[in-house]
Parts: structure tokens; sequence; C-alpha cells
């Protein structure tokens, strides 16, 4: 199984390319703090390396999952809950955190929304034009699970 890589919009639509707008538009990345999830597959890393002025990415753990789909999960327009978790047959957000990741379970198949709408970060980013470290763009390798923390 791949590697779940988290990917959160940084920054605007501003002053951007149509081609840029279009694969923005495929990782459903529409607006500033939406955070998706892939596999880390050669067409997806292409994507998000093309998109590298504009989010941050970086792998995600369980724990920052779980936090991830029971405070942000959503289900059409209603928060992701323990009914809708009978229904995929899991006992627990840890353990759609494990199926998730182990890839037994894929968000395109069920019926939670594969975008999570995300706070601005508590305590603001770095900058919004530079790279990692120094700024809040590019890849943060496991450093992701601590801004989708501030974030969630």
């Amino acid at each position: 199984m791949e590697k779940i890589l988290a990917v959160i919009r940084i920054r605007g639509n501003t002053g951007i390319r149509g081609s840029m707008k279009d694969t923005m538009r495929m990782l459903r990345l529409t607006r500033v703090n939406h955070c998706t999830l892939f596999e880390a597959t050669a067409q997806n890393l292409g994507m998000i390396k093309k998109c590298k002025d504009y989010v941050t990415w970086g792998e995600v753990d369980k724990a920052t999952l779980s936090k991830l789909l029971e405070k942000r999960g959503r289900i059409g327009q209603r928060k992701l809950d323990g009914k809708d978790l009978e229904e995929l047959k899991i006992k627990s957000f840890d353990e759609l955190a494990d199926a998730v990741l182990s890839g037994s379970l894929l968000l395109k198949n069920s019926k939670i929304k594969q975008v999570f709408r995300l706070h601005p970060p508590r305590k603001g980013h770095k900058s919004t034009k530079e790279y990692f470290p120094r700024g809040s763009l590019g890849n943060r390798r496991e450093k992701i699970n601590e801004i989708i923390g501030r974030m969630v």
C-alpha cells in the first residue's frame, strides 16, 4: 500500500494560471484551507509538485487522521458520527483511520466527503510565500501532522 499524503491549500486564486487552476480542481483544492488525502502515486505526486507554490503536503499519521475524520469528516451537510461508522461496520474513528491508511477503505468509494474544510492555523503561517521550513509551502513530510493539529 502506498503512503497516504495530506495536501492543504495555503494560497488563493489571485494571479493563478488556468492550467494550475485545473490541476487544483483535479486535486479538489478549490479554496484556501481545504485539505484532501491522496495515495503517494507518481501521478498524484506530479500534480502536487506542479502546485507546490500554492499547497503544502506530507505523510499523515494515524492519530492525526483519526482526529481529522472525527472533527472535520462530513457526509453530505452533516458531521460524521457513530451511526455512519456502524453503517461502514467500523467501531471507532481510530479504526476508520487504520482502514484508510491500510487502503481497505477508500474515501471515494464511501459516502464520506473527500475534502476537509479546516480553520486557519492557530498562531498563523510563518509565510505563505516561502517554502518549508522558513514558510508554509512545499513538502513537510511528517511535520504536516503538526499544522493539521493546529488547523482542526
